[in-house]
């Protein structure tokens, strides 16, 4: 096809026409989804472009598939639709909670997991910490191929994607671990995080931690392991305490963001208080957030 010269949608059938629009688009073409961010770029003086290429009817951008070994998630899925499909599988609960407790249920309907991903300049997205902790890898597509690539990866190289390549899917193994989801949320910001801590561990027949992944997410622009913390639970067992006295020896690695409603220093001196909840709950069996959602 060829992109109009006139700012248009684009509503791509298949995922191939989709990768050809966007290939032919250039730089002057994105995918539009949820659209949940791209419908508030004037509100932040951002331009919008060209061509948008609608990918919401695509069907396998809109699947699901729970294996035994992964579950694989397309990336138009909504929150709420991936919340739902995950609610009866105990592993996943940083990602259940994660998805059903971003910004609020209207949003939920229409935001995809694969913009919550792909957006670089929203910084206090709740999937990708709980989709970094779950060690989650994506699919790229393009009309070379696919490509598929570590999220930790996608997150430092998503800037730069040339035209043309679309995240097509998200797949999380699946392992026998425990997961859970903190966040400080903002009452007057729509429900957006000051700060995340998304952990998942799993227990040998003492009870000690075997493995840990820690995310932190909303703090600093992108998010990112604790690796240092992660060393410091793996071989003890859960203790909130403990772990909140290592949180706070080791916070200073962040340098927390500025932002209108909340001071850089404050979303560092959370953290302590969010890594003690998450791992308390990973015993109790349930974490809300700090304002009792």
């Amino acid at each position: 096809m060829q992109a109009p010269a006139s700012r248009s949608v684009y509503i791509a059938p298949s995922l191939p026409a989709a990768l050809d629009a966007l290939d032919e688009g250039g730089a002057a073409a994105a995918p539009f989804a949820g659209g949940t961010w791209i419908m508030r770029a004037p509100i932040r003086h951002e331009p919008l472009k060209s061509l948008y290429v609608a990918i919401g009817k695509i069907p396998e951008l809109r699947a699901i598939k729970v294996d035994a070994d992964a579950v694989e998630v397309g990336a138009a899925v909504t929150h709420a639709a991936l919340a739902a499909t995950l609610a009866e599988l105990a592993e996943f609960d940083v990602l259940t909670a994660a998805a059903s407790r971003s910004a609020n249920p209207a949003i939920r309907t229409m935001a995809t997991i694969g913009g919550n991903l792909a957006t670089t300049a929203f910084a206090a997205a709740d999937c990708v910490p709980a989709l970094l902790c779950l060690d989650a890898d994506v699919e790229i597509a393009s009309r070379g191929g696919p490509e598929r690539t570590s999220l930790e990866r996608f997150l430092t190289m998503r800037s730069t994607l040339a035209p043309g390549r679309l995240l097509h899917r998200i797949i999380v193994p699946r392992r026998g671990r425990r997961t859970v989801h903190a966040r400080l949320p903002l009452r007057q910001a729509g429900d957006y995080p000051t700060a995340i801590v998304s952990l998942a561990v799993s227990l040998d027949e003492a009870g000690h931690v075997r493995t840990a992944r820690v995310a932190v997410g909303s703090v600093e622009p992108v998010a990112r392991r604790w690796q240092r913390l992660e060393h410091a639970l793996v071989g003890h067992p859960l203790n909130a305490a403990k772990a909140t006295d290592a949180a706070a020896e080791l916070a200073g690695e962040f340098t927390g963001r500025d932002s209108p409603d909340v001071p850089a220093w404050y979303r560092v001196r959370v953290l302590p208080a969010l890594v003690r909840r998450a791992v308390a709950a990973l015993g109790s069996g349930a974490v809300g957030d700090e304002h009792g959602h």
